[in-house]
């Protein structure tokens, strides 16, 4: 683990026996033993600093959302091919089995409606820091735009509305809507109490998902699962189970939802 402070970090790595600590990001990257990174820097560094890991020969799988659009999120796709390195978007509960078996066993599914909210109270959390790349929508409304482009795919236009403050999106509300006809409606904030809801229309029923993108106290571990298959794509040299075009395609849903409620 590499970090800024190893006093920190020394604590943080206390359950892990035998963790190495780096004194920086950079001796990481220099490290010939170090063959995956997992990135999990504010927003703003998920580019940098994924480009670096890249460059210096390392996989890496890099937290949501990738980048800060959809762009970035181009470029870093191409350094990985050009390195011949595999890159992930860190969306853990793509790889939760309850959440798999659920998306797959949706049919003709009529509108999606996605909430994920929360409160975040200190001024400092890199959340409410827009350098940083804070705000609802990057932080906890892409897990929404994620789940309604696994369900429905890209969608073909878009309204969206949001509340700013101190130059942060502190709640979003979007509605989506696709070429066959099917509609979906995501909300996200930084300024709500907890919620976290899936709910899906089909012409069959309606089917609903509690806690969709976290698992507390649930047998099965998604970052574990998440890592697991990540690590089974480099040492096979397989396609990652979250292609990178998945990514690109849920940033440029994000780019257009900001552009909305930033004109």
């Amino acid at each position: 683990m590499a970090s800024r402070s190893p006093e920190r970090a020394i604590a943080m790595l206390q359950p892990y026996p035998g963790v190495r600590i780096l004194d920086s990001y950079d001796a990481l990257l220099a490290d010939p033993e170090v063959d995956v990174v997992y990135n999990p820097l504010p927003n703003s560094l998920h580019r940098e600093w994924t480009l670096r890991a890249l460059e210096a020969g390392k996989h890496v799988l890099c937290e949501k959302p990738i980048g800060l659009n959809a762009r970035e999120a181009e470029e870093m796709e191409a350094a990985a091919k050009g390195f011949g390195k595999h890159l992930m978007e860190a969306f853990m509960y793509r790889f939760h089995p309850a959440m798999r078996e659920f998306v797959e066993s949706l049919a003709e599914p009529l509108h999606v409606q996605a909430s994920f909210g929360f409160t975040a109270t200190d001024p400092q959390d890199i959340r409410l820091q827009p350098a940083l790349g804070g705000g609802a929508l990057l932080d906890v409304g892409c897990y929404a735009v994620s789940v309604t482009h696994w369900i429905l795919g890209e969608p073909a236009d878009l309204a969206a509305r949001a509340r700013i403050a101190n130059d942060i999106d502190t709640t979003v509300s979007a509605l989506l809507s696709y070429a066959g006809g099917a509609t979906a409606s995501v909300w996200a904030s930084v300024e709500s109490p907890e919620e976290q809801d899936l709910k899906v229309i089909t012409r069959a029923g309606i089917l609903k998902r509690t806690r969709p993108f976290t698992a507390y106290r649930d047998p099965h571990d998604p970052y574990q699962l998440m890592v697991e298959s990540f690590a089974d794509s480099v040492l096979r040299d397989r396609p990652v189970a979250l292609p990178l075009s998945e990514s690109i395609a849920n940033m440029r849903v994000l780019d257009q939802i900001r552009a909305a409620i930033r004109p």
